[in-house]
């Protein structure tokens, strides 16, 4: 099957549709933006898909009524929609949303995706996100891809023969690329503190940005560490280098980073490109929280908007406004406390807008949505320490929390929570 113009790929695109859209690095750019162009000739259409990268014309106020986005995990360039009421955000852990795609609660007509060339036996890759795009091509009834001959070809159940495609257009264009953040004093001492709960030989899930980029960098001492993630950024890479990710320890995929998409720079591509010791599966299996559990150190670390001090996380909201959305964190919490010796830990700096906001808090704010639940946390980090919950009443939250807010609160938090709990505590 030859290649078409990008017109008469999108032309397959009809009212009433619901489109998924391949999300991170992999954002079929070209096609959404020809979606966009296309929208005022048609009604109803629904785009669906997790964080886009690059522009979202499709959310623009002049294509309301002619196409609206559902996020499943909102990405920055669709958060002023979404709160603005053009755009849906639907709540679903990352690990259910394949089986939305299948079950009839969001069939899907049209799957845009961008892929490799395809191999000699006609088999395309994924590349850098497999996550729900596997499950979304398989259920579409249509599929469109841009073919990318930047995209790079990732191993595991990554592929999508080239028959299985129904129309596709080429290019040749860089991925989109996210460059790791600087590092600062609050992620480094939180990153230090972090090490201390990993073992050697345990199992890393860590997410993107400077907590985790920090974690990474304080476990340079650390021997035969294994991945098994939903994502992974270029922190991963300079321990592979250093031989401190080995994956000789772990109890599934020995030997193996298991992950279902990456985001970074051009040298994490380049790293995931044909590396047999990488695996990309759909996050139906990297987040099952079964398998997860069978590592026997498993080691999750996820962020956090603001702690309550009862243990309450709120990871995807600010009050009512939507921020990104629950994604893979309680996947990963409660597979983590499923292993024999696994580690469900919260890191986030204990304050923002430069420390005039505390994120360990008395009360959630009005409209927070909590993501992780009181009795799923075991421990929460700052870069004040390490408080460990589980098993503790909330008198001992409480006081444990506040022990690692930012100094400045410290006494304010204590004086509220005493008020709301009617127990004594020190700031």
């Amino acid at each position: 099957m030859p290649a078409t113009t990008i017109q008469a790929a999108i032309d397959h695109i009809q009212s009433g549709m619901r489109v998924y859209l391949h999300g991170g690095a992999a954002t079929p750019t070209p096609l959404i933006e020809a979606l966009a162009e296309r929208a005022l000739s048609l009604t109803g259409v629904e785009t669906v898909s997790l964080h886009l990268e690059g522009p979202a014309p499709h959310v623009a106020p002049a294509l309301e009524g002619h196409l609206r986005h559902n996020a499943l995990f909102i990405g920055a360039n669709v958060r002023e929609a979404v709160n603005a009421g053009r755009a849906d955000v639907t709540p679903v852990f990352l690990s259910d949303i394949p089986r939305l795609f299948t079950d009839g609660t969001l069939p899907l007509d049209v799957a845009l995706l961008q892929v490799s060339p395809p191999d000699d036996d006609g088999m395309c890759s994924l590349g850098v996100s497999v996550d729900v795009a596997r499950p979304a091509a398989e259920a579409a009834r249509f599929v469109i891809a841009e073919v990318n001959r930047q995209m790079p070809r990732t191993l595991g159940e990554s592929t999508i023969h080239l028959s299985q495609i129904d129309a596709y257009i080429e290019t040749d264009r860089p991925l989109w690329e996210i460059p790791p953040p600087d590092p600062t004093e609050v992620s480094r001492r939180i990153g230090e503190h972090v090490a201390t709960l990993v073992e050697d030989g345990a199992t890393l899930q860590l997410g993107i940005g400077a907590v985790a980029d920090a974690v990474l960098r304080a476990l340079h001492g650390h021997r035969d560490l294994g991945i098994h993630t939903e994502m992974f950024a270029d922190g991963v890479v300079d321990l592979v280098e250093a031989g401190v990710i080995t994956g000789a320890r772990k109890a599934v995929h020995p030997g193996l980073i298991v992950s279902s998409f990456v985001m970074g720079t051009r040298r994490l591509y380049d790293f995931v490109d044909g590396n047999p010791g990488v695996a990309m599966f759909s996050s139906a299996y990297t987040n099952d929280t079964r398998v997860i559990a069978q590592h026997e150190e498993m080691v999750a670390v996820n962020s956090a908007i603001e702690v309550d001090v009862t243990g309450q996380v709120c990871a995807d909201s600010i009050g009512p406004r939507f921020w990104s959305g629950i994604g893979g964190q309680l996947d990963f919490i409660r597979g983590a406390a499923r292993a024999p010796r696994g580690r469900p830990i919260i890191a986030l700096p204990s304050s923002a807008l430069g420390g005039t906001r505390s994120r360990i808090v008395s009360q959630l704010a009005a409209g927070a949505g909590v993501v992780t639940t009181r009795g799923d946390v075991y421990f929460v980090v700052t870069e004040h320490g390490i408080a460990q919950l589980h098993g503790r009443p909330v008198r001992e939250r409480a006081q444990a929390l506040i022990d690692i807010a930012a100094p400045t609160f410290r006494e304010q938090l204590a004086r509220e929570a005493s008020e709301l709990y009617g127990f004594h505590l020190h700031g």
